[in-house]
């Protein structure tokens, strides 16, 4: 058997650790239905390939951004209830797709339709302003569509005992009654990952669950969720520099002693954030090791001091931690942004994406 080539850049993905996530998020959900996140190409994971591990592991529901993420999961065979949240009024949504409403001008564009009526109760992002609720909530009752759930979004349940939570969950409340008080008997769903893991109360009919499936902790407080994702690379070059001897564009890093320099060749392109340049490790020979200089666009350059390393030999430039590499959230807080950011910035033509589990 011919031996595996080494991937220049990949990017891993454990199904089980999905899986083991789902079954968790909807353990602490309850009786209430699960709708597993995949937008944006499954947090750069795999729309596809995540919607599947994620049913397996107990999801009922999948939610997408845009209609034509919703197609694409019906395209490949998959046939679980899809919601569809943010796409502009008048854009072709076919049957069998719920849709998600806001205003009487997208409600007025459909018809037949089982629809989500959307609430802001604080976001001030999309949503149905308060004031406009109660006639959007009557024109709906109206129409020949099937009201199926009244919903909204939570601003800051990551940040546990945040006044904004119950400030909220009040309005959806009174929403809600609207609701009924209209003749209608929908659904509700307000928990987003964060308010799965830490409010129970408001779990209500279905949780939606996008961050925390794929095993990064929207909490503070430790959760048994397992990062799904590793990004790799691989040993392009070695070669030893001499003291006095600088590496990378503007040569912001100059070598004080000799040493041994690894080139890996994903850069910037590949998904790595120039302005980690000089702020992170790579896992190189199961040791961390320095990324010396600026990140390129399509190369790094590790410091290895005194030891031999090999071309072809791994490299991880962050996973789930268990072995000591960088993790997407260490990424993310030397960056001063979120962890969101870092996974579905991996979604890249570059990038070779594998699955194990």
């Amino acid at each position: 058997m011919a031996a595996q080539t080494p991937p220049r850049a990949e990017v891993t993905v454990d199904l089980d650790a999905i899986r083991h996530n789902v079954a968790l998020l909807a353990a602490r959900a309850g009786e209430a239905a699960t709708m597993a996140v995949v937008k944006a190409d499954g947090y750069g994971h795999g729309a596809v390939e995540v919607a599947r591990a994620a049913l397996r592991g107990g999801a009922t529901w999948l939610g997408s951004c845009s209609a034509a993420e919703a197609v694409a999961l019906r395209d490949a065979g998959i046939d679980a209830p899809i919601l569809a949240w943010l796409d502009l009024p008048g854009v072709d949504v076919p049957p069998g797709i719920d849709i998600a409403v806001s205003s009487i001008e997208h409600l007025n564009t459909l018809s037949g339709r089982r629809i989500h009526l959307k609430i802001d109760t604080g976001l001030s992002r999309n949503g149905c302003p308060r004031e406009l609720w109660p006639d959007l909530v009557a024109a709906a009752a109206a129409s020949d569509n099937e009201v199926y759930a009244v919903w909204s979004h939570l601003a800051c349940a990551d940040e546990p005992g945040h006044p904004s939570v119950d400030s909220q969950a009040k309005r959806f409340a009174e929403a809600y009654q609207i609701a009924l008080d209209a003749g209608l008997n929908p659904k509700r769903h307000l928990a987003n990952s964060a308010a799965t893991l830490d409010r129970p109360d408001l779990c209500f009919d279905m949780v939606r669950v996008g961050i925390a499936m794929y095993g990064l902790n929207p909490l503070p407080t430790k959760e048994d969720l397992k990062p799904a994702m590793t990004f790799r690379s691989s040993v392009a070059l070695t070669k030893r520099i001499a003291a006095g001897e600088s590496v990378s564009y503007g040569q912001s890093w100059t070598a004080e002693k000799p040493t041994n320099l690894a080139l890996v060749p994903v850069g910037y392109a590949d998904g790595i954030p120039r302005l980690l340049s000089g702020r992170f490790d790579v896992l190189l020979g199961g040791v961390r090791r320095p990324v010396r200089g600026r990140v390129c666009m399509d190369q790094i350059l590790v410091d290895c001091g005194d030891d031999v390393v090999e071309v072809g030999e791994e490299v991880v430039l962050f996973g789930p931690g268990d072995r000591g590499e960088p993790t997407a959230r260490e990424w993310a807080d030397t960056l001063g942004t979120i962890d969101y950011e870092i996974v579905t910035g991996m979604y890249r033509p570059r990038l070779t994406r594998r699955y194990v589990g």
